[in-house]
């Protein structure tokens, strides 16, 4: 079955920088676009970043874009999320996702930023 584990988030001050994981299983990796969305508390879930099937392309939101990077290990079946120069109001829940999948979600991994 479709499996997302999400993993790598946690406290770190502002100004900090996570490495955020996500291993993906059940379906065809280098087939899909793959995606990294958020959750704020009391918010609707919004993407993050989106990278191609084989890594050439990829979209940021405009709040993310020169702080975050998105990259993908299709032997491995990971997709990873650098943040750098991170803000209380990256506090989330992060999740990723394939798509066009499905509405398939892991667990999530909680990344708090907050001195």
């Amino acid at each position: 079955q479709v499996q997302f584990v999400e993993s790598g988030g946690g406290l770190v001050q502002p100004g900090g920088s996570l490495r955020l994981s996500c291993a993906a299983s059940g379906f065809t990796f280098s087939g899909y676009t793959m995606s990294w969305h958020r959750q704020a508390p009391g918010k609707e879930r919004e993407l993050v970043a989106t990278i191609s099937r084989f890594g050439g392309s990829t979209t940021y939101a405009d709040s993310m874009k020169g702080r975050f990077t998105i990259s993908r290990d299709n032997v491995k079946k990971m997709v990873y999320l650098q943040m750098n120069s991170l803000k209380p109001e990256d506090t989330a829940v992060y999740y990723c996702n394939a798509r066009g999948l499905g509405p398939y979600w892991g667990q999530g991994t909680q990344v708090t930023v907050s001195s």
